[in-house]
């Protein structure tokens, strides 16, 4: 079948009724897409190796993913996580490996077949983690920071692991000579970050502002920055995720990139949908039935050993159970990586046909488990929590978790200290009123302590952090978060402990609202409507009076230039 516009009618097609399906039990998206590749992988009636769609376009997707991550992400702060970052990514890598390998070896794999395999098994899934971290907003948090942190460093030891495998097969193509590919890949790496902060620092703030009068050049002159920084990195050796990660960090500082990042997204999420299908056409039904107990054995391996591994880890650090567990939980997957480590041991007649069928089929299930497993994280964390404890240590914490304030009472609680928050802080502390400010941000919380707000670092949807804000002895508890399932969860965690206070949230729909109300909430703001009030309240009032529009774009930017103590 080469025509492009039918494969795309019959992928896009089977992933819209899936995704369709899967929405209706609350599911993540990803599920759906894996299971389109599966299905399409199994019907007879395509080949679907043949479908060039699938050929290139799905890597366009990880692109503007990594692209986008690079944007949202300030390296300031993933340098003030630099540390346990480093050891976890590496100890992590060496330690799965090992037992991976063990594993394979017990099970009755070749020698070769469980050195790769165990290589294979110690990457997770940057593409994954950093889509369902997206869609709930937690790329801020600082487990969302630790977990692409790693992620990204993963990425890095795999082109490492990738050019010793194949430098020693002599099946790598660099122009290089095998006895140094490892020396010249460590220059290499210093030639694009360096190249990224000279562009960061002197090329690219003009350009952009040249094209920025235009929206329609300022999209095209990112997307072609993007394809630029890619091919480069692409070129001297690196993956993709590296290359648009490192594009991305260049524009992260740019007064555009919000405008940048609402035209790139839904780009973005067209050509996931394809790298998701893709993934799930890898797996060769042919030698699934053989080998079913040992895809078994290894996506439990992933789904169940990787995250024991990162607890212990970052337990010696001193992180908090909850920033653990998260951490733990989004990284219980295998990495698309992982089939490009098996294909260079095929290429070398090192492993067997039947590694990159068991690789491929947990790589899969290992996605869909654990996008499973972080869509509900909350109820897997009540449920574990206990357990968790066991890994955190009791008389040392990590610096940004270890800030606890002291006892307050009769206080106001506020769940969210940005944009929306900083204006209800800046009234509180107007009127004197004691004030806990609980937010998941670090830079927002250490901005809110530098202006005299008592704040503290943590997540609205860990109990224990909860415990910590004194809620029995507030008198208002007000959550500016848009997520309607953090707000529900905590509405439930108020009616748990039998908490009577009022209760004021944030919603982003009428049927959320709906939601909350029903679940407790005594006041649900809606922003949309709120703006609409006040536009006819202006309307209202000035639509007469034309002296009230004259120098009113400079009144109310000065407004806004002292409105609020988030970090925009």
């Amino acid at each position: 079948m080469e025509n492009i516009f039918i494969q795309l009618a019959i992928i896009l097609g089977l992933s819209s009724l899936l995704g369709y399906i899967v929405r209706l039990f609350d599911l993540p998206l990803i599920i759906a897409y894996l299971f389109g590749g599966l299905l399409l992988s199994s019907i007879s009636l395509w080949d679907i190796k043949t479908f060039q769609t699938l050929s290139f376009l799905p890597e366009i997707g990880i692109a503007f993913v990594l692209f986008l991550v690079g944007m949202e992400l300030d390296l300031r702060e993933i340098k003030q996580l630099g540390r346990p970052i480093f050891i976890a990514g590496i100890l992590q890598v060496i330690i799965t490996s090992i037992a991976g390998a063990s594993l394979a070896r017990f099970l009755g794999l070749g020698e070769w077949d469980s050195i790769y395999l165990g290589l294979g098994l110690s990457f997770s899934s940057t593409i994954v983690v950093v889509k369902l971290l997206l869609e709930k907003k937690e790329l801020s948090s600082l487990y969302g920071k630790l977990s692409v942190g790693i992620l990204l460093l993963e990425d890095l030891l795999a082109v490492l692991v990738l050019l010793w495998l194949s430098s020693a097969s002599s099946f790598l193509n660099l122009g290089l000579t095998n006895s140094l590919p490892i020396v010249a890949y460590l220059a290499k790496t210093a030639v694009l970050f360096l190249t990224a902060l000279l562009f960061n620092r002197y090329l690219i703030p003009k350009i952009f502002k040249a094209v920025s009068l235009s929206s329609e050049l300022l999209f095209l002159t990112a997307l072609s920055w993007c394809f630029i920084y890619v091919s480069l990195s692409v070129v001297l050796g690196f993956s993709i995720v590296v290359g648009a990660f490192l594009a991305g960090i260049t524009l992260a500082t740019s007064p555009y990139h919000f405008q940048i990042q609402s035209k790139v997204k839904p780009l973005r999420d067209f050509f996931l949908t394809l790298f998701f299908v893709y993934l799930g056409t890898q797996v060769d039904f042919n030698y699934m039935a053989s080998s079913a107990h040992l895809i078994l054995f290894f996506t439990l391996y992933a789904v169940l050993l990787k995250p024991i591994i990162f607890l212990l880890i970052l337990g010696t650090f001193g992180f908090r159970k909850h920033t653990m567990f998260q951490v733990a939980i989004n990284l219980s997957q295998i990495s698309e990586f992982s089939l490009i480590i098996i294909l260079v041991g095929l290429q070398a007649n090192l492993v067997s046909p039947q590694s990159l069928t068991i690789i491929s089929a947990a790589a899969v299930l290992s996605m869909i488990i654990s996008s499973l497993e972080i869509a509900h994280a909350n109820i897997i964390y009540k449920l574990l929590s206990g357990v968790i404890t066991f890994f955190e240590r009791k008389n040392f914490h990590f610096p940004l978790e270890g800030e606890r304030d002291g006892e307050v009472s009769d206080h106001v609680v506020l769940i969210g200290g940005h944009r929306v928050g900083g204006e209800v802080v800046k009234f509180l502390q107007k009127e004197k009123i004691a004030t806990v400010v609980l937010d998941f941000n670090p830079r927002q919380v250490e901005a809110l302590k530098k202006a005299k707000v008592r704040a503290v670092y943590g997540d609205m949807t860990d109990p224990e952090m909860l415990d910590s804000l004194n809620l029995p002895s507030a008198k208002l508890l007000i959550s500016t978060s848009p997520s309607v399932d953090d707000n529900l969860f905590l509405l439930s965690q108020l009616k748990e402990r039998k908490l009577d206070l009022p209760v004021i949230m944030r919603a982003e729909t009428i049927v959320e609202a709906g939601q909350l109300y029903k679940k407790g909430a005594d006041l649900v703001i809606l922003p949309e409507i709120l703006a609409g009030d006040f536009l006819v309240e202006k309307l209202s009032t000035h639509f007469y009076d034309k002296g009230f529009f004259k120098d009113r774009a400079r009144i109310e930017l000065e407004k806004l230039s002292h409105s609020s103590l988030s970090l925009d």
